[in-house]
């Protein structure tokens, strides 16, 4: 056999290099069957998901309203010196949402124990649309603390005097302990009392 020069190694490396560079490119086109491999498939990142509201939080209704809530809204209450025995509930919205009053359409009142039922609402004066908050809006409810001095009026058999009592806006919700402007306290007959839808202007309010 004639000896193996250093040109015949080279060039044997060589087609060694060659043969190994063509099956590597036969097995990327094909797989162990026969058949034609599919490309690499190029990872792409899913498009992310809206955020979803905090537990608890509100979902916007239509026109992206929400109900109203405690928390959107500041309360005041007084006595009104006319007509006898009312007193006036105003909540005025201090969020920068639009809010209403279409789940609960009356404030649920509760004049001492929680766990009496609230006073009932004076149907007559459900408003003829539901009652709308824009941003610093203002909304009123009118409130008959007694009818017209009965018995039970201001003490004996559940009358009470009150400097605050409790507000919730829609049903099995906590009361909002609201307070009295002046502080003075106001003789109500939980039997008796009754309190108005809620109201888009205090001249509605005022005339029940």
């Amino acid at each position: 056999m004639p000896p193996i020069t250093a040109v015949t190694a080279r060039r044997a490396f060589a087609a060694g290099l060659t043969a190994t560079a063509a099956l590597a490119l036969t097995a990327g086109c094909h797989d162990g069957y026969g058949t034609r491999a599919d490309a690499p498939a190029t990872a792409v990142s899913p498009a992310p998901a809206p955020p979803a509201p905090p537990d608890g939080g509100d979902r916007p209704g239509p026109g992206g309203r929400v109900a109203c809530t405690p928390e959107m809204l500041r309360f005041h209450a007084g006595a009104l010196p006319h007509p006898a025995h009312r007193m006036l509930l105003t909540v005025t919205n201090d969020s920068d949402r639009t809010c209403d009053f279409a789940a609960q359409g009356y404030p649920l009142l509760r004049f001492g124990d929680d766990r009496q039922p609230a006073i009932p609402a004076i149907e007559d004066s459900r408003p003829p649309s539901v009652v709308t908050l824009a941003p610093h809006a203002t909304a009123y409810a009118a409130i008959t603390t007694s009818a017209g001095g009965g018995p039970h009026f201001g003490g004996g058999r559940g009358g009470r005097k009150i400097s605050q009592f409790g507000v919730a806006l829609a049903a099995r919700a906590h009361p909002t302990q609201v307070g009295l402007d002046d502080r003075a306290p106001v003789p109500v007959d939980p039997h008796t009392a009754k309190v108005t839808y809620w109201q888009a202007s205090l001249a509605a309010a005022r005339k029940w």
